[in-house]
């Protein structure tokens, strides 16, 4: 996700983006994986760096609906030919054919991967940065694939507990490399209250209608891992998207959780614009 600088004051001690977002501004401070843009060679790099912070390598198809853009963020199929990602991980709405997707894997070098192509892009209408909210989007592809999408949550009741979270992003600021395999872990909700307390302190405010936060000692989400999904499991086993990487200050750090896009916030209007593009 991309994480980016929270503020200006502040960027020497700060991670640099997760995945650097060419719409968010410097004092924005997001986990993209690269320039919106630019291509991830993945596969091309053997040193054995993880990727979500405090992780583990995620069990081959067991989230069938987890994908990787090339610009370096994460994504999740909301249809067959839809993937919901993070506003900061595109360049704006309109058509798009620069974008690839990799899904139906968790080894991004795997033979068996599903290789599709942009045709359009969709982001939320009222989108300046990470900081202000409205961070999300979607990519049209140019085929349906033969995957299940990832159901949004329904309400506010799931925006509480425990989630999993998962990237291909790096396992620490200090972790420049992006690797091909997934990782996930599993991080637990933080209080809008207690989240906003602690970024007043670096003079971020956060947009707490529009945002969860989640974390947990030493796990997090990181550069890399932005656009990818903060997920639930209901008592079927049934997973439910709950939210949307999108910031943070630096990854892991004691006392400043990960910030999400809070999907029941936008459920209503992502879906609509889901159904224009699918």
């Amino acid at each position: 996700m991309v994480r980016k600088v929270a503020s200006l004051l502040l960027v020497g001690l700060l991670a640099g983006p997760v995945g650097v977002c060419a719409q968010a501004g410097p004092a924005a401070a997001t986990r993209a994986g690269m320039s919106t843009g630019a291509e991830v060679s993945a596969g091309t790099d053997d040193r054995p760096t993880a990727r979500v912070v405090g992780g583990a390598p995620a069990p081959a198809h067991r989230f069938p609906w987890m994908v990787r853009l090339s610009m370096g963020c994460g994504g999740t199929l909301t249809a067959p030919r839809v993937v919901l990602t993070a506003g900061h991980c595109v360049a704006g709405t309109g058509p798009d054919t620069g974008i690839t997707v990799i899904a139906g894997t968790t080894d991004l070098g795997s033979s068996r991967r599903i290789v599709a192509r942009s045709v359009a892009v969709v982001r939320a209408p009222g989108f300046r940065d990470p900081l202000h909210g409205d961070d999300w989007a979607l990519i049209k592809l140019d085929r349906k694939l033969p995957l299940p999408p990832l159901v949004l949550t329904r309400g506010t009741s799931g925006d509480h507990g425990k989630f999993l979270i998962m990237g291909w992003g790096q396992t620490g600021e200090d972790q420049p490399y992006q690797q091909t395999r997934l990782r996930y872990a599993t991080v637990t909700s933080v209080g809008d209250a207690t989240c906003a307390k602690a970024y007043r302190k670096v003079g971020v405010k956060l947009v707490t209608k529009e945002s969860l936060c989640a974390g947990r000692a030493g796990v997090d989400t990181c550069q890399g891992d932005s656009g990818g999904p903060l997920v639930r499991r209901d008592a079927k086993g049934r997973y439910w998207q709950a939210g949307i990487v999108s910031w943070g200050l630096g990854c892991a750090r004691p006392g400043y959780p990960g910030v999400y896009t809070q999907i029941s916030a936008f459920r209503t209007a992502i879906r609509k614009a889901t159904r224009k593009l699918g």
